[in-house]
């Protein structure tokens, strides 16, 4: 529904690939985020369904929840114990073999022109925690389209440009060294980032 709302405003979406991906396998596609076109990106990327972990802030504003309406894991952010709940659901989607999409930054950046700020740690834990590949995922342009929810700057008709990297195993990581895969990813996606947004 959010493809054809899309398609409906003259925004379209074009993916990069560096390597063919086997979606009949599990994997968490972690994207960095800008706009509340990321999760029509993630939506247009996966050949099969996936389940969403976002903010569930975003189930309150009338906006966001046309975009945001697939939530499957809301985070409370502000109660622990909910966190936790949310954090134990995702485990066990994994482990039905469910590939989930998560947005490790936490939040859409609030300064413009956005940049990829630090990650939280979850979709790292749940990798290594069910040995299951990350997926990098840099949307390069949709801010310049439609930032945050568009209430500030509006939006226009654009191409959305996506570059998907090559999933990453984690049977190399556990607890211990869970900071280096995140600081990997966060690296990766940083400098590809820097690269297509000459800021």
């Amino acid at each position: 529904m959010s493809l054809i709302g899309s398609y409906g405003a003259g925004i379209f979406y074009r993916v990069k690939f560096e390597e063919k991906i086997d979606w009949s396998k599990p994997y968490i596609l972690c994207a960095n985020h800008t706009s509340v076109l990321d999760i029509t990106a993630m939506t247009f990327i996966s050949q099969k369904a996936i389940s969403f972990i976002g903010k569930a802030e975003l189930l309150k504003n009338p906006v966001t929840r046309i975009f945001f309406k697939t939530i499957d894991i809301p985070v409370d952010r502000k109660s622990r114990m909910a966190s936790f709940r949310s954090f134990k659901k995702a485990n066990e989607m994994l482990k039905e073999g469910k590939s989930l999409a998560i947005f490790p930054e936490g939040k859409i950046d609030e300064q413009y022109p956005p940049t990829i700020h630090p990650f939280k740690s979850g979709a790292f834990r749940l990798a290594i925690e069910n040995n299951i590949p990350i997926i990098p995922i840099v949307i390069e342009n949709a801010w310049e389209i439609l930032w945050d929810d568009g209430h500030k700057l509006g939006s226009h008709p654009g191409i959305v440009k996506v570059q998907v990297f090559a999933p990453i195993n984690t049977d190399n990581y556990d607890e211990q060294n869970a900071a280096d895969l995140e600081n990997y990813v966060y690296n990766k996606m940083l400098s590809h980032w820097k690269l297509q947004n000459k800021l």
